[in-house]
């Protein structure tokens, strides 16, 4: 084992901690891939730094390999470097967790893609022709909660951070708006679908989301830092601290760890690591969640711009060298998460930073994967389009 450790001086903690570390490989280069650009990576931690992230890591998996390097404190107050052993809240990345379980019914027998959501909720929703594959690529129409609970962050953050929803609780703030289209017409981001599809895992089998999760994803594949700890405020063990920026600049910043995460549930409140992220990324594209046709029908696209798509609970993006990777996004009070790898899961990248409410930091987190899936690039990358300002947190609403 090679191990780097670095410091340099950072202009708003003081003392920053720089850590590489790279595992040899035990098997052969990826592919076509080009090799990862590490020094790339930790260029864009530090600007993530720079730009008011107490802390920022990242994880690649590429086949046996790994590497990983991490910028800033994982505790503002103790000083604690950050590092790719700590467990964060994953926010919406939790839509794809949840989608798995939803295939693997469909695969049962227990669950039909095409069929309503009326045939398995009878009266749940105004319109009964609403699919749960609609549902599961944000097509359903449905207005995002969200959108009025955290048209302000700090305040609307403050208001639900102890409070413990239903699921119909949630739904219903959904249904006092209007629905922002016809089922199937338009992709619409929107919290409101997956809260629908926790309602369904928990009908179709008698269990609790927390169990079914367990049961399917999280002890199968060993993923020792994965939690669903809803109404519980606390991260398990070893993790770093996430902070959401004020509204009103020059304000102090918010810990947001602890709450209940009442207010997401199946859209967002899962905990985890980079590691077991990676793990998941890989092993759902490498075929061992789902049958190859269910992971088919995740994988058919609609168009979100020009360089992404979404399928059913998972994201394609497709970066500046020509190559796509597939995962999910996920924004929550504290903690911006990128996941995504590979179509046939051999390479993945788990990436985070520990704020939020902080649009600069969100974009310089995208760069994290240029660097490790186009590697070092000696032409001039066309600019990156403007990426979801937020995921979990009112997508809906414009901010700055």
């Amino acid at each position: 084992m090679n191990v780097t450790h670095l410091a340099s001086k950072g202009t708003v903690l003081g003392t920053v901690v720089l850590s590489l570390l790279t595992v040899p490989a035990h098997g052969t280069p990826t592919g076509t891939l080009p090799k990862p650009d590490l020094t790339g990576l930790q260029r864009v931690l530090a600007t993530a730094y720079r730009q008011g992230a107490p802390g920022a890591v990242a994880r690649i998996d590429d086949h046996g390999r790994i590497q990983w390097a991490a910028m800033g404190f994982a505790d503002r107050r103790s000083r604690r470097p950050i590092s790719n052993a700590d467990r964060f809240r994953i926010g919406s990345v939790t839509k794809t967790f949840t989608t798995v379980v939803l295939m693997q019914l469909a695969d049962e027998g227990k669950l039909r893609l095409d069929a309503p959501v009326e045939r398995y909720l009878p009266g749940l929703l105004p319109d009964r022709t609403i699919t749960v594959r609609e549902l599961l690529g944000h097509r359903s129409g449905l207005y995002d909660y969200t959108n009025a609970m955290f048209s302000k962050s700090v305040p609307g953050f403050e208001a639900v951070r102890t409070k413990v929803f239903t699921y119909r609780q949630l739904l219903n703030r959904s249904l006092w708006h209007g629905r922002t289209g016809a089922p199937g017409v338009t992709y619409s981001y929107s919290n409101t679908n997956f809260v629908v599809a926790g309602m369904l895992v928990e009908k179709l089998t008698g269990h609790s989301v927390r169990t079914e999760y367990e049961n399917r994803i999280f002890k199968p594949l060993k993923l020792r830092d994965t939690f669903y700890v809803v109404p519980g405020t606390k991260i398990p063990g070893r993790h770093a601290r996430g902070y959401l920026a004020p509204d009103r600049a020059g304000a102090p910043m918010i810990d947001a760890t602890e709450q209940t995460m009442s207010w997401a549930q199946s859209a967002g409140a899962v905990i985890s690591s980079t590691r077991d992220l990676n793990t998941f990324f890989s092993a759902l594209l490498g075929g061992r969640l789902t049958s190859h046709a269910q992971l088919q029908q995740m994988e058919r696209m609609v168009p979100v711009d020009s360089t992404q798509a979404y399928g059913l609970g998972l994201r394609r993006r497709q970066l500046s060298c020509g190559i796509s990777v597939y995962g999910h996004t996920g924004a929550v009070q504290g903690y911006y998460t990128y996941a995504f790898a590979t179509k046939d899961g051999r390479r993945s990248l788990t990436a985070v930073a520990t704020t939020s409410n902080n649009v600069a930091v969100l974009n310089t987190m995208m760069g994290t994967l240029e660097s490790a899936f186009c590697g070092k690039q000696t032409k001039t990358r066309r600019a990156a389009a403007p990426v979801e300002r937020y995921e979990d947190i009112a997508p809906g609403v414009a901010r700055g």
